[in-house]
């Protein structure tokens, strides 16, 4: 099995890739392949509905996203981090998500998502809650944990001495390994579940 994990943050060793790396570690003893791949310190454009993507399947800008869309598409779980800014994520890691959810048109039903968010005091549950909602719009299940998937600490180094968000980490981490093989052993015995033709609505008519 695969997770790839991004790290949103500019920082490559800071409290975010602490909180990745403490996941990592129960995904190595449970025998899961990761990859922690660095984003927020890239340059990375938003989208501009340009719509080239429903034509060409991979996104117009070829950078970072289109090298990623494969590896997303292979595996098994796709775990998000992001530090905090002003109670939402970093907008670099924002412009790639955006890309790369709705440009990459494989189905991606079933791949188990996780968000962890970090930050020195507040502005978590909202960031959280954001990152969220590219999983299940896209219908990958959210893997839960003991509690919000968030860590506290300022300079890089402090999110360690949050006992309980490490704890958080490793609990997330051994509840998505069992969800990624109970999925597996889901898709093996009974396959996806049937999927309507999508029917899409405008509000104005």
């Amino acid at each position: 099995m695969k997770v790839l994990m991004i790290n949103g943050s500019p920082h490559t060793n800071g409290n975010t890739f602490l909180a990745l790396q403490e996941m990592e570690k129960v995904f190595v003893q449970e025998g899961v392949e990761t990859e922690i791949l660095q984003v927020g310190n890239q340059d990375i454009r938003g989208c501009i509905a340009c719509y080239s993507c429903a034509k060409n399947g991979r996104c117009v800008f070829d950078d970072l996203v289109n090298e990623t869309a494969a590896k997303f598409e292979e595996c098994d779980g796709l775990v998000v981090g992001s530090p905090v800014y002003y109670a939402s994520a970093n907008a670099t890691l924002i412009a790639f998500l955006d890309r790369l959810f709705y440009s990459t048109p494989f189905d991606k039903r079933m791949k188990v998502g996780a968000s962890v968010v970090a930050a020195r005091r507040g502005g978590l549950s909202a960031t959280f809650d954001e990152l969220n909602k590219f999983f299940t719009i896209s219908g990958m299940p959210v893997a839960p944990s003991q509690y919000w998937n968030s860590v506290h600490g300022k300079t890089p180094g402090e999110a360690l001495q949050d006992a309980e968000g490490m704890q958080t980490m490793r609990t997330l981490a051994g509840n998505m390994v069992f969800l990624m093989k109970s999925i597996a052993l889901g898709k093996e015995a009974y396959g996806l579940p049937e999927q309507e033709t999508k029917t899409p609505t405008n509000f104005i008519r």
